[in-house]
């Protein structure tokens, strides 16, 4: 209340409420203004805009943009949207199941926007959770899976895989809770990395 609503003088506070919760209900998924101007059936999508970008400002949550070289793509590509504290997201979500992926590549992405300012996420065939650029260079590719298993590791490698094709990357970093390897595929290579080691060593 004190840090949207009063601050920027919204009235309309139920549907700031729903949207807020809306969204912390739904980390590492992706979203577009049009698709919450949708659901909300607010008064235009400049007001979404506004409502976004004050979540932001207060430090509730964080949008990650689909990366692309053309600028115009990417203000019109969905968004991801990520927690500033997993505990807030789970106290305040409506889902009944707890999603451990999806809180475990929110920590991730918490981890990595302490280290690095431009973060982005890959989508095309496949798609790659986070990529950082660096000196308006893709310098990393990583991919976030919980619990990596026969089920999911053609589509976690694929989706790193090609991330790495496209920014022309050697090595890739694949996050996961305990799962640790190096694995070689033709003339790339992949490290397979705990969390805990990530965070603590800051490897990645």
């Amino acid at each position: 209340m004190r840090d949207v609503a009063l601050r920027h003088n919204i009235k309309n506070y139920k549907v700031l409420n729903e949207m807020i919760i809306y969204l912390l209900s739904n980390v590492s998924k992706e979203f577009t203004y049009n698709s919450l101007l949708k659901l909300f059936e607010v008064g235009s999508i400049n007001t979404v805009i506004s409502f976004i970008s004050h979540f932001e400002d207060s430090y509730l949550l964080f949008t990650v943009p689909r990366f692309d070289h053309s600028l115009k793509k990417m203000i019109r590509a969905p968004k991801k949207v990520y927690s500033i504290d997993t505990g807030l997201c789970k106290n305040i979500s409506l889902s009944s199941s707890e999603d451990v992926g999806r809180l475990f590549e929110n920590s991730i992405f918490l981890y990595l926007r302490r280290r690095y300012k431009e973060i982005y996420y890959h989508k095309k065939e496949k798609e790659c959770d986070f990529i950082i650029r660096e000196k308006n260079k893709i310098t990393k590719a990583i991919q976030v899976c919980y619990n990596l298993n026969s089920e999911n590791k053609d589509r976690e490698f694929n989706g790193l895989l090609e991330a790495m094709d496209e920014y022309n990357l050697k090595e890739g970093y694949l996050v996961t809770n305990e799962s640790e390897d190096k694995i070689k595929i033709e003339d790339k290579l992949i490290h397979i990395l705990p969390a805990w080691k990530v965070c603590s060593n800051e490897n990645i």
